[in-house]
């Protein structure tokens, strides 16, 4: 009977979002994974429950945000940790690499965010974050994930720039060495990766930051819709996102070293990421184009 209902459903959908249901699905089995005797891999991924919310990612990739994306082929095969600037309110430039990465490409990945602590407190989230290949950022996580061959994405700004207001748009914030020291750790190569139109999906006006603290969340935004038209309010503006690849850069230095010498191969893939932000602005003729 579900079967069938599936098929009704199937049936009613434009043959432009079956086919790209379909690629996702193929895309999606042509992964390796180590699933055990109840579909699940070690990190809690389960295929059959990620397929229906890469499907709608892949929507969006391709209808909302109707992303281009540069560099792909680039990206190496077995462990790789990404390094992605961070804005717009909610984490939708994260899901827009993560589907860059299924899609495009001769090699589909299935690409592992690492995600902010303070997630598992929202009731069920932190399971349908882990069914679908994510896991909180812990630096066990990550290790283990490399150490998997796992393509790994980490936002060194964290909080700091998802929420920044729009006057600071395209300003990398400070960067966490966390993501340093697992890189040399691993030795697993870094690929800085820019997001162009992430920032102007959600323009924030303000942070009320003592309000977050007393709701136990890191942030309160204001933006111009939330929190005037409630949840609704943090959905993004149908911005063109583009997304680059930077060449792979391997770090130099040992992973228990002072905070000085890390800050330096910080600094390099930030300066590497910043360059790919200008170029991508410098690229793109308009928001929304």
């Amino acid at each position: 009977m579900r079967e069938a209902l599936g098929d009704v459903a199937a049936g009613l959908l434009p043959l432009s979002v079956r086919d790209l249901e379909n690629e996702v699905a193929q895309r999606l089995a042509r992964i390796p994974t180590d699933l055990n005797e109840y579909g699940f891999d070690p990190f809690g991924f389960n295929p059959e429950v990620a397929r229906p919310t890469l499907s709608l990612l892949a929507i969006l990739h391709r209808h909302y945000f109707r992303v281009e994306a540069s560099g792909v082929a680039g990206v190496p095969p077995g462990r790789v940790l990404l390094v992605a600037n961070h804005a717009g309110q909610l984490p939708f430039d994260g899901a827009m690499i993560a589907t860059t990465l299924l899609l495009e490409g001769d090699t589909p990945r299935l690409v592992r965010s690492l995600f902010e602590y303070w997630l598992p407190r929202i009731p069920w989230f932190n399971v349908l974050l882990n069914r679908n290949g994510q896991v909180v950022g812990t630096a066990e996580n990550g290790r283990a994930l490399l150490e998997a061959e796992e393509c790994v994405l980490a936002f060194p700004e964290g909080v700091r720039g998802i929420s920044k207001p729009f006057a600071k748009r395209y300003q990398l914030q400070r960067f966490g060495h966390g993501f340093a020291r697992l890189a040399l750790e691993t030795r697993a190569p870094v690929v800085p990766v820019a997001v162009v139109g992430s920032e102007e999906q959600q323009p924030g006006l303000a942070n009320l930051e003592g309000l977050a603290r007393a709701l136990g969340i890191p942030s309160f935004p204001i933006t111009l819709g939330f929190p005037w038209l409630g949840p609704l309010g943090l959905l993004p503006l149908p911005v063109k996102y583009r997304i680059y690849f930077g060449e792979p850069i391997q770090l130099e230095g040992d992973f228990d070293g002072d905070d000085v010498a890390i800050a330096g191969e910080v600094e390099r893939v930030r300066d590497a990421l910043d360059g790919l932000i200008a170029q991508g602005r410098s690229e793109r003729s308009g928001i929304f184009s």
